[in-house]
């Protein structure tokens, strides 16, 4: 028995013509697969607004966030009354999605009375897009002729306390995806599930960090042992480059999960970094589609594609970063220096994205977040203060404002001149690269260049390594 996961995302539920395409897409795969399972994200920019009203009331400021409140209203039911003619479904509806904002309405004044808002609360202010947003995609299906049930992922999805970004518990989900979306399946009815949403074991509402619909896809592709997933969002699938950036970007047809997972780490926005860890141990197809071209192929992601050892697939960038390095001349031979010094960013809950380290052990950089730089210096700096004394350590210091453009493709570390390649290609633009790192994966070289020079070493290495090679 086929079953088939899709998710939708915000720009895909985000206006009624957006939902008609939806509607057509469902009817159309609930005639050939023999269970479909539909997750759906908040409507586009829900979610920014909802972090808005939270951050209001932190400030103080009621009547923001009391006008972010009516416009969510306002937005919410008017994507009703241009959807549904149902009196009773619209009704029925208004009551619920009206619940749920009196209950945001209630968290916010709360928070203007703390001054403050946790991860915890959140987490629960957040997840209010997606319990307003299926509810309503399933009314839109239900008068589409398909019989379609709203379902809480808080109902389904189990996970520890990480507020923000919860792990989910796999043996506690799979028994709750059973016991809650089989019987809806065995009864021809199609769930409508909150993507991006989850629970404690207790209840507690937690979510699965920005993006994380295509996580919750994923997660319940697994627990039902389910014949594909499919992801629609507003491209036609996972491109060779950000075609804001470079035009001449183009639609791969075929990836590995190895690829995509280098791609999602590396700063591609298709698929949350996450998406891909439920579903590669039982080798389940995923589908990159574009909601409003359905005809088109997409982009088929799965662990047989056939793979052109040493060919660049994708180059993906991350911003906003800062490359932090630890330099000393006494450094040389002196044990456990890295190992101190990580200990240190750790101690910060920073995210170390790359690594580099000279052969001559008197350096050693690594990219963080730029946010994080302050904290994650002085940590360094107080966790090797005896080696700044004696001078073994010179200084820690951070150069701000750096990129790391990441160009990935199967097998790169045993086929010669691909590296060459695309360093000649910066050099031709004149680009300095400020570090450089492949690990041994053999799926990705990432390179750091200055911030202003991002784009064009993109556009430079997509010209003369993908499309020339």
């Amino acid at each position: 028995m086929s079953t088939l996961v899709m998710k939708f995302g915000g720009t895909s539920v985000g206006s009624p013509q957006a939902i008609q395409q939806v509607k057509g897409i469902v009817a159309s795969s609930v005639q050939q697969s023999d269970r479909v399972v539909v997750v759906v994200s908040a409507m586009r920019g829900v979610t920014d607004t909802l972090i808005q009203c939270a951050e209001a009331a932190v400030d103080g400021d009621e009547t923001q966030y009391q006008s972010l409140i009516g416009q969510l209203k306002s937005r919410h039911h008017d994507m009703m009354d241009d959807i549904l003619a149902d009196q009773v479904e619209i009704q029925g509806l208004s009551t619920q999605i009206d619940g749920l904002i009196e209950e945001l309405g209630a968290y916010c004044r709360s928070i203007h009375v703390l001054g403050e808002v946790t991860p915890r609360g959140m987490d629960t202010i957040s997840s209010l897009g997606e319990r307003m947003n299926a509810p309503l995609v399933a009314a839109a299906l239900r008068e589409g002729g398909i019989a379609a049930q709203a379902v809480d992922a808080a109902r389904l999805i189990v996970t520890d306390s990480t507020f923000q970004k919860a792990n989910p518990i796999e043996q506690a989900t799979r028994q709750r995806v059973h016991q809650e979306l089989l019987p809806l399946l065995e009864n021809n009815l199609i769930p409508v599930v909150t993507g991006f949403v989850a629970a404690t074991q207790d209840g507690v509402i937690t979510t699965l960090g920005r993006g994380g619909s295509d996580y919750t896809a994923s997660i319940l592709g697994d627990c039902l042992d389910a014949s594909e997933v499919w992801t629609w969002t507003d491209v036609d699938g996972i491109m060779t480059a950000d075609p804001r950036i470079v035009p001449e970007a183009r639609v791969i047809p075929e990836l590995s999960f190895n690829e995509v997972s280098e791609l999602a780490y590396f700063g591609a926005k298709v698929l949350h970094p996450k998406t891909l860890r439920p579903i590669i141990e039982r080798d389940i197809p995923l589908w990159v589609k574009n909601t409003f071209n359905p005809e088109s192929r997409g982009t088929r992601v799965s662990r047989s594609r056939p793979i052109v050892s040493g060919k660049v697939t994708a180059i993906s960038t991350i911003q906003n970063l800062s490359l932090v390095t630890v330099e000393g001349r006494g450094m040389l031979g002196i044990p456990g220096i890295a190992a101190r010094t990580f200990a240190a960013v750790a101690r910060q809950g920073a995210s170390v994205l790359m690594i580099s380290q000279a052969s001559s052990e008197q350096s050693i950089c690594f990219v963080i977040p730029t946010q994080a730089v302050p904290s994650v210096v002085q940590s360094i700096e107080s966790e090797m203060e005896l080696e700044l004394s004696r001078r073994d350590i010179d200084r820690v210091w951070a150069q701000p404002d750096v990129v790391i453009v990441t160009a990935v493709g199967a097998g790169l570390r045993h086929t010669p001149g691909i590296a060459g390649r695309v360093f000649s290609a910066l050099g031709e633009a004149e680009i300095n690269v400020i570090a450089i790192a492949q690990g041994s994966s053999e799926y990705s070289i990432s390179i750091v260049v200055a911030a202003g020079d991002a784009d064009q070493a993109m556009q430079k290495i997509h010209k003369e390594v993908i499309l020339n090679g």
